[in-house]
Order: structure tokens, then sequence, then C-alpha cells
């Protein structure tokens, strides 16, 4: 089995044909390709390839399968004996992709 080894949204995901992964929020609609040209390494039976930094003319495609928001948590800020309090909620966005190819 193939893995490959990709950076995304400041991120890096090992991924292998038919994964899917949650990364950062990318600016694609669902139902279209997405192509990862950033593969750092690509390990399989055949061999092993590292890149220094990019593995050249390597690319790992996929599609998207939804763009969404993760649930809420919450963040809390207190000091204690001064009357201090925040609480304020966040939702990170994420894009859904399935991995569908990678290529050397």
């Amino acid at each position: 089995m193939t893995h490959a080894i990709i950076v995304t949204g400041g991120k890096q995901y090992r991924v292998a044909e038919g994964d899917v992964i949650y990364i950062e929020k990318l600016p694609v609609e669902a139902e279209q390709k997405i192509t990862f040209d950033q593969v750092l390494a690509i390990v399989g039976d055949t061999g092993n390839t590292f890149g220094t930094p990019t593995v050249a003319g390597a690319a790992v495609t996929g599609s998207v399968i939804k763009n969404g928001r993760a649930k809420k948590i919450i963040v809390y800020k207190m000091h204690s004996k001064k009357g201090y309090r925040r609480k304020q909620g966040h939702r990170q966005s994420y894009t859904k992709v399935q991995i569908d190819k990678i290529s050397v």
C-alpha cells in the first residue's frame, strides 16, 4: 500500500488512496477535484522516495466531499479574585477530502 505525506494549511498529513481527511478550509466547492503538489515523501512497497524538501513531479489528487464547521469549543479566561471572566465560543472551518490517487 502506498502512502504519501502532504502539506496543506500549514500541517502535514499521511494519506493513502481511499482515505478521508479533514483539512483546513480551502476555497473549493463540494464535488470538485483538488491536487496537492507539496508532497514531502512517498512510501510504498516498491521503495521510498523522500523530497528535498518536496518530491519533484509527485502529486496527490482528491475530491472535495463537503465544507463544514467543527463542533463548538469554549474558550474561557479567568483571573481569580479579580472579577475577570471571559467566555467565548469558536467553530473551526474545515474541508472534507477523499484521496483518489497518488502519482509520482
